[in-house]
Parts: C-alpha cells; structure tokens; sequence
C-alpha cells in the first residue's frame, strides 16, 4: 500500500511539473506566423498567423499577450517625412489564438524588450537609428528615443529602471533612463555590437561581436570592455544558463554551439549544422533553444551534458527571438 502511495505521489508530482513547464513563443520569419512549445515535451501546441515577418517577440509579464515585430517595411514615396508609418507591430492574444490588432510604426523593428511591469514594448529600428517605445495603455506609439546608428538589441533591468541598447553601427552600447526616455551614457561594447545578455546580478553586460568573432564583457559600473571570449565567426545568438555563471553562444560561420563557463573562462563546444541562430535558455528545464540560420528546425541542448536531446521541426521558416512565459 505504501508503495502505491509513494508511486502514485512520485506521478502526481511528476504530473505537476510537466504542467509547471514554460511556454515559449517563436516568430519564424518569412513563415509569417508565431508558434507556442510547451517546452516540458517540446512539441508545438498553436499557431499564429498574419503575421508577416515577424523577428522579434515579447510577452507581457502575465503571458496574456505578445507583441511581435515585423522585418517588413514599405517604402517610403518620394518627399514623404522619414517618421510616416510604414511597418507594423502586432498584437497576439495566445487565449483568443489570433492577432487582435497591429500598429503602425516607423520603420523595420529588429528586436524587443518589454518593461517588467508590462507597460512598455522598446522596439529597435536600425535604419532610423532609435528606439520606438509601445504604451500598452494607449496601445500607440509614445515616443522615440534615438540611440544611434543602427540599433540592434535592448535590454531592461529588472527594476524597470534602466534600458541598454547596442549600437551595431556607433559601436557601443548606450543606457536610457526609462523616467525621463533620455540616454544618460554610452558604454564600450566591442566592435559593432548585436545581441546582449545580463550577467545573473546585473553587474555585467555579455555582447556579441559578430564580425570580431567574440563576445565582450561590459561592466555595467564603470561601462568599460574587462573581458573578451573569441568564440568563432559569426557569433550571434547568446544567454545564460540556468546555474547563473554559464553562457551559451553561437557561432554561424562555424557550426557550433559554445558554453562559457564564466568564472573560469572554460569552454565547451558542441557542432550543429547548418548555422546554429538565435538561441534561448529555457529557464527551470535545464534546456536550450537554437535556432538554425538555413533550416526550419530547433536543437533542444541539455545545458549540463551540451548534448543535443531533442529536435523541433518547424513548418517553414526560420526561429528568431523567442519569448518564455513561466506557467
């Protein structure tokens, strides 16, 4: 009897944990659509569709909505203002399954951050050269923050308080205070920096150098370069793994996937082809998501063993930033 017990307990138990997985979201591109994984058995549960080329993706904090943004922009007619609409971001309801609206915005969005209490969306727009800020209130466009040649990547602290967005063509990163929408300084950041990652304490800032072929270090105090990792070329997609001190990188030129074991700058290599992309930790699993650059496919990497435990087939297109909502 006790032995059923115990079984039965161990099932339960089991049973609520695959219920506890995360979700995640993915926009594949030139797929136009916008997928859910339930990231416990990594099967694809719903599709979103009209939503055309679609690259970065955030969720509100409750999972409720997502905000995607589209690679997708009309050209501007001769004599028309650089600031007319001729993009759009679009408002998913995963519940209702469907786009529930979009908005028009200035230019191309290439990825997003959303502020921890889901007020505001920070899209990118690097052929403007700023930052467009969604009020999820008013569901408009509230203003622009220029940051400098072609924006790339945001990130936001978790207190709300600070944004940081790398400058792919400046060759920095500058920081916004999001009280006042104003950039307040300019960071180091390596040659023409793309996507970023905080360090567990927010101490410091990991950013790729894609045509270096590294990753650098910023510390967020003094806002200089302390450290640099050569990864290969190509660097693209990266994040931190579950334990706070692994950091997983990829490199498209060279196939592979890279752990940084950040506190003793040891390496571990795993090849994946074609052309490993963006990549996400999926917090609580144990698991990362790669992307690749070349087919409509996602590893599942054990972040212990850097083994490859799963595939997602995708159904077209190519996975960009993902976005994972804690059930």
């Amino acid at each position: 009897m006790n032995r059923l017990i115990l079984t039965f307990s161990l099932l339960l138990l089991s049973a609520q944990s695959a219920l506890a997985a995360p979700t995640v979201y993915i926009p594949l591109g030139s797929a136009n659509v916008v997928i859910a994984v339930d990231a416990a058995t990594d099967a694809i549960t719903a599709t979103y569709t009209d939503v055309y080329e679609a690259h970065g993706l955030v969720a509100t904090p409750d999972g409720e909505y997502l905000i995607a943004g589209s690679f997708r922009e009309t050209p501007l007619k001769p004599g028309q203002p650089k600031d007319t609409p001729n993009s759009t971001l679009f408002f998913i309801h995963p519940a209702h399954g469907h786009v529930m609206s979009t908005i028009p915005v200035a230019g191309s969005s290439h990825h997003q951050a959303i502020t921890p209490d889901g007020r505001y969306v920070l899209s990118t727009h690097g052929m403007r050269g700023y930052v467009s800020v969604l009020d999820l209130e008013s569901n408009t466009i509230a203003r622009t923050v220029p940051t400098g040649r072609a924006p790339n990547y945001t990130l936001i602290t978790k207190d709300g308080k600070r944004a940081f967005v790398s400058n792919s063509g400046s060759n920095n990163i500058v920081e916004i205070d999001l009280a006042t929408w104003k950039v307040v300084r300019t960071l180091e950041s390596g040659p023409a920096p793309e996507h970023m990652a905080f360090s567990g304490d927010e101490s410091r800032i990991f950013v790729t150098n894609p045509r270096a072929g590294k990753v650098s270090v910023v510390d967020v105090r003094t806002g200089k370069v302390v450290q640099s990792y050569k990864v290969g070329k190509a660097v693209h997609g990266l994040d931190i793994g579950d334990d706070g001190r692994t950091l997983f990188v990829s490199a498209k030129k060279e196939n592979k996937l890279v752990a940084i074991d950040t506190q003793s700058g040891d390496m571990r290599t795993l090849k994946l082809e074609p052309q490993p992309y963006h990549l996400n930790t999926i917090t609580g699993t144990g698991k990362v998501y790669v992307s690749s650059a070349k087919k409509p496919l996602i590893w599942v990497v054990d972040q212990k063993t850097l083994k490859v435990v799963n595939t997602i087939k995708l159904p077209g297109g190519e996975a960009h930033q993902m976005a994972v909502v804690q059930e």
